[in-house]
């Protein structure tokens, strides 16, 4: 026998996070319904999807989407079919060639969000405004789908 097979096996020793484990699982979850709900998250080309708010009036569907640090120019709203559509880009503030990033959460580079309608909308008839990084979106519902008032008249 040579004293080779004897030796102790040299490891580094790490802190036990008792969470860690949980955050990877929560992480991989939410990219599961990201992609299962139409929400892109691609690595490679850092596309990130914004979050969004959609109501409904009596009226009208109204979404509201989170996008800090866009600029209004670089969003672009459009609807097929059922499918309403935020294109947009965030571009980082500064140059980031020397720095070593202790956290980096958040996302820069292409954004799309894709919302599904839950009902015909007019779409020659919706209206946008963005302020404070916050996208709402107005999209009248068709007359089909608006609720309308019977009278009866009790005899």
């Amino acid at each position: 026998m040579t004293m080779e097979l004897w030796r102790p096996f040299s490891r580094s020793v790490e802190r036990w996070d008792p969470f860690r484990a949980l955050s990877d699982i929560q992480s991989e979850m939410n990219r599961l319904f990201d992609t299962f709900f139409g929400r892109p998250v691609r690595i490679g080309d850092r596309v990130w999807a914004p979050r969004v708010d959609v109501s409904e009036t009596k009226d009208e569907l109204v979404v509201s989407a989170e996008l800090p640090g866009v600029n209004e120019k670089e969003v672009q709203v459009s609807i097929t079919g059922d499918l309403l559509t935020i294109k947009g880009e965030r571009n980082q503030e500064r140059e980031t060639k020397d720095e070593n990033y202790h956290r980096l959460e958040r996302f820069y580079g292409r954004l799309e969000r894709n919302i599904p309608l839950p009902i015909p909308i007019e779409s020659g008839k919706v209206k946008a405004m963005y302020r404070n990084g916050v996208l709402e979106i107005h999209l009248p519902k068709a007359e089909q789908v608006k609720p309308k008032e019977v009278k009866i008249e009790v005899m």
